[in-house]
């Protein structure tokens, strides 16, 4: 089965508002493509906040699902038949928020949400300041396109315990929005997430926001976006380094059950002799 998949990568255009009329505009066009699955970056209708800590930045949040944003992209979903994975700041209840992509179906079905389990706090990316760490687990989401969908958000990546629990849920495509910054993690930026592909068996569709946002900081995001296959291959060229794209992309798959019947990590890992990892 050939499932084309879109990712957007895009720079800050000053304001809430158009950033959402952006990836509307975006979603048109993925569609237009023939998309019939897209993923947006980290916390896609804000800056990047987290550079600074100023409780002022706490006014992006939304509650998901019950916000407009998630109920925008649902009918946007169901009008252009694709489904949509939207990062954004959830607020659970007044002082408790988190990092969060909702998940929504092509037809329009929210089908749940994932918020980001592990929250870095070092200069540029002061996120305990603004979230909680996520409480939901790992979960896997059945789409009506016959596929089941992870997700795990930028951070995360460099954690490749979450990466398993999403292949032991039975995840086929996992996506992984980001804000990234040039000069401190981009020689793994290409590891990392093909890694995670290759021991888990699954696609993996990764976004880096691009450019720099000044008035909060001087994090330069690289982009270079990207799907991957399960054997870790890259899926077409990577997205441009500098500039604002929207890469849409072709997999197969039916690669998913080839590349796990070569590669028997599943049935030959042994989860009794890994005790440690969990010790608090």
């Amino acid at each position: 089965m050939i499932l084309r998949g879109a990712l957007l990568q895009a720079t800050w255009t000053g304001s809430k508002e158009s950033m959402i009329a952006k990836h509307l505009n975006y979603v048109a066009e993925a569609a237009k493509q023939g998309a019939q699955i897209m993923c947006f970056q980290e916390l896609f209708y804000s800056p990047y906040f987290c550079q600074a800590q100023d409780a002022r930045h706490y006014s992006w949040v939304e509650r998901i699902p019950e916000g407009p944003t998630t109920k925008l992209m649902q009918e946007t979903a169901k009008k252009h038949g694709i489904a949509l994975i939207v990062p954004m700041y959830e607020e659970e209840q007044p002082g408790v928020y988190y990092n969060t992509a909702a998940v929504i179906d092509a037809d329009g079905t929210y089908l749940g949400k994932y918020r980001k389990t592990h929250i870095p706090h070092l200069t540029g990316f002061w996120e305990k300041y603004y979230f909680r760490p996520g409480n939901l687990g790992y979960p896997v989401f059945q789409s009506t396109l016959g596929i089941k969908i992870g997700v795990y958000i930028c951070y995360d990546r460099h954690f490749p315990e979450g990466a398993r629990m999403l292949g032991l849920h039975g995840a086929e495509l996992v996506f992984i929005p980001s804000a990234t910054s040039r000069g401190l993690s981009q020689h793994l930026w290409r590891i990392e997430q093909t890694s995670h592909a290759i021991a888990n068996g699954y696609f993996v569709g990764t976004i880096n926001r691009v450019g720099k946002e000044e008035e909060f900081g001087p994090n330069d995001y690289y982009g270079q976006s990207y799907f991957c296959t399960p054997r870790g291959e890259f899926v077409g060229d990577i997205g441009d380094a500098y500039k604002e794209e929207l890469l849409v992309r072709d997999l197969d798959m039916d690669l998913v059950r080839q590349v796990r019947n070569t590669w028997q990590f599943y049935r030959d890992r042994r989860p009794e002799m890994y005790g440690d990892i969990c010790a608090l």
